[in-house]
């Protein structure tokens, strides 16, 4: 990084009451905790998915923050006088970005901030002045357009707000959840909330994935929600109608938005990710042929998988879920080398350029060091994604992993991840590992 020093700066920040001083003997951004806010398309109301209002939730009145923001908290870390490196934080989570670069606009002379998500190729691009930094976050697969507005300010640690009011309930436990309640195509989730006081933390579980670690409060009889992770920017907004019942909104970056309803049902259960995707009749294995980035053909009939245990992992980059699961089966290579155990990877990309989607699987498995071979098999589009694996009832969820002996038959799909920021992510790790030892000890 350049060095550019600046001097001390009177600071009044823009949407707030009052000035502070700040001292800053740091080459570039100042060390120590930031509050990032993500600003989404403002709503004057909920509409559904035909643009309609939908009355019950126009009156929400979600009063406690500003309309359409998707607050996150950062921290910067110096390594020497001039390096440094990002935390996002999400509840439990750190996510580390260190691919960082500053410098100095040519046409304006602002200082400028670049930080690269190349997991997710995807990237923040900003200018920043002592407690301010101020830009753009950008997800290129998702159009060369798509870009969200961002603003950080320095010394704020609140996720939404810093009113208390006091909570009408605890969410605690597990909630039945309904998402897009106002549409043709509603699909069941499970909610797992912690709260302490107004503090909130927890997850929705679906069928295809969970949502991540959330965070939030609740003010009142209100619900606020969210997580930023360099690919998935979530906002979510809720009302207790009652102790034992929400409804809701949620809106994921400026592309996506809907709504849902929940009940405390502490028996919930989703159905079995082992039984939703299968080889369709007439069909008893896996086969496909594809190149990863270097050109190579890579296929189950290669001689180097010949008599081993295969899982073949359908995943995209672009896909948080998935990364969860790649740290996951990398994680489990290192800890359990094993010369029978074979691990492929499917891409199902967004880009429409060939040499794009190349690129950004390359960067994907570079950065998170994965140990096995990836390609890219398609398009994200999972009606386009069927037809590279023809042999499936569908692609319903990225990621799937498909567990395959050592005779080729295929004896297990695992649709979804449920990853580390839910319930059953142990239970996952110790049905993987004993059903791939039972695998491995089969001749």
């Amino acid at each position: 990084m350049k060095n550019y020093r600046f001097p001390i700066l009177s600071l009044c920040l823009l949407f707030m009451v009052g000035c502070f001083v700040m001292e800053n003997t740091f080459p570039s951004i100042a060390p120590g905790t930031w509050r990032g806010v993500l600003q989404l398309v403002p709503r004057q109301q909920i509409e559904n998915e035909k643009g309609e209002p939908l009355p019950e939730l126009v009156n929400l009145k979600m009063e406690e923050i500003t309309e359409g923001e998707l607050p996150f908290i950062f921290e910067v870390t110096y390594t020497n006088e001039k390096d440094f490196y990002i935390e996002i934080i999400n509840g439990a989570e750190r996510i580390k970005l260190d691919e960082i670069k500053t410098g100095k606009d040519k046409k304006t002379g602002n200082d400028t901030l670049f930080v690269d998500i190349p997991e997710y190729d995807s990237y923040i691009r900003a200018d920043y002045d002592a407690g301010v930094i101020a830009g753009n976050f950008y997800v290129p697969s998702r159009g060369d357009n798509y870009k969200i507005p961002f603003i950080a300010r320095y010394g704020q640690g609140h996720r939404f707000t810093l009113l208390k009011k006091e909570p009408s309930t605890d969410l605690t436990g597990k909630w039945e959840v309904t998402f897009g309640v106002d549409g043709n195509d509603p699909y069941p989730a499970i909610g797992e909330f912690k709260q302490e006081g107004n503090h909130l933390t927890g997850t929705f579980r679906t069928e295809t994935g969970d949502y991540r670690f959330l965070e939030g409060t609740v003010q009142g009889d209100k619900i606020y929600l969210s997580t930023f992770d360099g690919s998935h920017a979530f906002l979510f907004e809720a009302k207790a109608t009652d102790k034992d019942n929400l409804i809701g909104s949620f809106r994921s970056g400026t592309h996506y938005r809907t709504t849902w309803e929940a009940k405390r049902n502490p028996a919930v259960t989703l159905a079995d990710p082992n039984e939703l995707t299968f080889l369709k009749e007439g069909f008893d294995k896996i086969s496909f042929s594809f190149e990863n980035p270097e050109g190579k053909t890579i296929s189950l009939d290669n001689p180097e998988y010949a008599g081993k245990v295969k899982l073949v992992q359908i995943f995209g980059t672009w896909c948080p879920n998935c990364r969860d699961e790649t740290e996951f089966l990398t994680a489990y290579l290192k800890n359990n080398p094993n010369e029978d155990l074979a691990v492929v990877a499917l891409a199902f990309e967004k880009y429409k350029d060939a040499d794009r989607n190349n690129q950004a699987v390359k960067r994907y498995r570079d950065k998170m060091e994965v140990p096995y071979e990836m390609v890219v098999a398609g398009s994200f589009d999972k009606k386009e994604a069927a037809k590279a694996l023809p042999m499936l009832n569908h692609i319903l969820s990225y990621p799937t992993l498909i567990f395959i002996d050592r005779n080729d038959e295929v004896r297990r799909i695992h649709t979804g991840f449920n990853g580390p920021a839910t319930s059953k992510y142990t239970d996952f790790k110790e049905e993987f590992g004993t059903f791939v030892q039972t695998l491995l000890g089969e001749k």
